[in-house]
């Protein structure tokens, strides 16, 4: 998943997932280098990290 697409999955902005997605925990894995870098996120990670986010409604 691309920091583009997880940010339209998140309802945030992309500078939010280059700034912030590190610091609340979601891991990203860069390919290339320089400004050609990409940032790349696993779903099955992305998801995990949304399911530890859920608050009980009880």
């Amino acid at each position: 998943m691309t920091a583009r697409e997880l940010a339209r999955h998140l309802n945030m902005s992309v500078p939010w997932v280059y700034r912030e997605a590190a610091r609340v925990g979601l891991t990203a894995y860069k390919f290339g280098t320089g400004r050609n870098a990409k940032m790349q996120f696993r779903v099955s990670e992305v998801q995990r990290w949304i399911d530890q986010q859920s608050v009980p409604l009880n």
